[in-house]
């Protein structure tokens, strides 16, 4: 069996159907067209013009917008190399190489999503991101998810005006079984995403992800990337409207060592460049679980 790689097979591989539908990254904005050099240079939007109601004074005020220039640049994703060893794959009936590499792939997909689902939750609560607590009964150590924390969640983003039309949820999967037991019947197949959009309730396209953010439960803030929660903090779910959160795909790049003659074996290993932010720190919140 030949161990020749094709280094650009294997790229695209890596990057085909990155996301799949029940990511809650397939629904922010992409900005992967502006990545230049491993960064995105863009600006900041400055302050919107006031509209004149029957104005009668002229003439009318020039105001010029000053913008902001913003560089943000990629994160570095790197997979541990992964060494496969020539009599192996020879005793193998399938590819046993491909299947290496496409484990890189998903794990690169995991890893680049939960450190997306970090940036998009809130730092902490304040009139543009909304966190709050959950109220429900007690469940071990935690109050459990109800249908009213996600109404006062609805309600906190109706009242600073983000747009009705693409708000979306992302459910940690304990607050999903939560909801389940509530009414088994409308929530059992609440994160089934059907012909590529994802099921609604309170005006939120419903999504799951496991990998959530930390909230310190004494001062609701997020706890940094990273660090372990302990008693006292607890998960969240999040949310977001698609136009105030990005993300943008950089370089793939593959790293090899085919034929290695010491190990007798052909070795792995790839980096990707990655980001996703929030854009104005607006239109993005979280429901955090509460200590029993």
């Amino acid at each position: 069996m030949a161990l020749k790689l094709e280094k650009e097979i294997w790229v695209s591989q890596i990057k085909e159907n990155f996301y799949p539908d029940s990511s809650f990254l397939m629904y922010g904005q992409d900005f992967s067209a502006l990545v230049e050099n491993d960064a995105i240079n863009m600006a900041e939007a400055g302050v919107d013009p006031n509209v004149l109601i029957n104005n009668d004074t002229y003439p009318i005020t020039v105001i010029q917008r000053a913008d902001t220039p913003i560089r943000i640049a990629l994160d570095k994703f790197e997979t541990e190399n992964t060494l496969v060893r020539r009599p192996d794959v020879i005793q193998y009936s399938y590819d046993q190489l491909e299947s290496v590499i496409m484990g890189h792939r998903n794990q690169l997909r995991a890893k680049t999503a939960e450190k997306a689902a970090h940036a998009y939750a809130p730092a902490q609560d304040s009139a543009y991101t909304p966190v709050i607590s959950t109220t429900g009964a007690n469940s071990g150590t935690r109050k459990t998810i109800t249908f009213d924390d996600i109404l006062n969640l609805k309600e906190r983003f109706d009242n600073m005006e983000i747009p009705l039309e693409q708000r979306f949820l992302v459910l940690h999967p304990s607050h999903v079984t939560d909801l389940i037991r509530l009414d088994t019947k409308g929530f059992k197949d609440i994160t089934d995403v059907v012909n590529g959009q994802p099921k609604r309730f309170a005006g939120f396209g419903i999504l799951q992800f496991s990998r959530m953010p930390v909230y310190d439960l004494n001062t609701m803030e997020k706890l940094g990337w990273g660090i372990a929660g302990g008693a006292d903090s607890g998960f969240c779910s999040f949310a977001f409207q698609a136009n105030e959160v990005m993300k943008a795909d950089g370089e793939v790049y593959m790293y090899e060592r085919v034929d290695d003659p010491e190990h007798r074996a052909t070795v792995v290993g790839f980096d990707k460049r990655f980001i996703a932010v929030p854009i104005r720190n607006k239109g993005i919140g979280a429901i955090v679980s509460a200590k029993a």
